[in-house]
């Protein structure tokens, strides 16, 4: 779909503001979920983000326990053979990128980065994908349909931009005020979903 980002350009750091401010984009949509469902807790993800982002202020930063965050993680994850509803999809590519991100924070030589950019693409395509099975009937959906929907279009741009901002960004608050910012602006999740 996308063409590669370079990721190992990026200091840990700046990895970890990138995927938490895709995270940003990506958390209405469990919230979604979790209401539509009653399953799991919305508070769990938004705390962790907010620690994170927490972590990310030099001048602030607090201790992470990454085991007792990935245990409170863990019942937040839905199994989709147990929804009968688009949204465990992703709702569940929520979870994976934050299992992805705190990864990041403990190894700086992990696939985080990728993986949680990889994650809030896919979970446009199966909705890209949904969208257009509606509207084409038995056709069959080709990459390229996919490629130019404006959802799609959008999400690679955002993350193009964030990608630029992030790769020449200051260490500081500062930097994680403008990356949350810059993908939260129009007020949607990377689904189009109203936040």
């Amino acid at each position: 779909m996308s063409k590669s980002l370079s990721f190992d350009a990026l200091s840990q750091w700046q990895q970890i503001a990138f995927s938490a401010a895709l995270l940003e984009r990506m958390l209405p949509n469990y919230k979604l979920f979790s209401e539509a469902t009653e399953f799991g807790e919305f508070s769990v993800l938004r705390n962790q983000l907010d620690t994170v982002w927490q972590w990310l202020d030099k001048n602030n930063r607090c201790k992470i326990n990454y085991e007792a965050q990935l245990t409170k993680l863990e019942p937040q994850i839905p199994e989709p053979e147990s929804f009968d509803f688009f949204g465990v999809y992703p709702a569940l590519d929520t979870c994976m990128a934050m299992v992805s991100l705190l990864q990041i924070m403990q190894d700086k030589t992990s696939d985080g980065c990728f993986n949680v950019s990889k994650l809030s693409e896919n979970s446009v395509v199966k909705y890209v994908e949904l969208m257009l099975s509606q509207d084409m009937d038995e056709e069959a959906i080709s990459d390229e349909d996919i490629d130019s929907h404006p959802l799609m279009q959008w999400e690679l741009e955002t993350q193009q931009e964030l990608f630029n901002y992030i790769s020449i960004a200051q260490e500081n608050k500062k930097s994680c005020v403008h990356a949350k910012s810059l993908v939260l602006e129009e007020g949607l999740s990377n689904l189009g979903i109203e936040i």
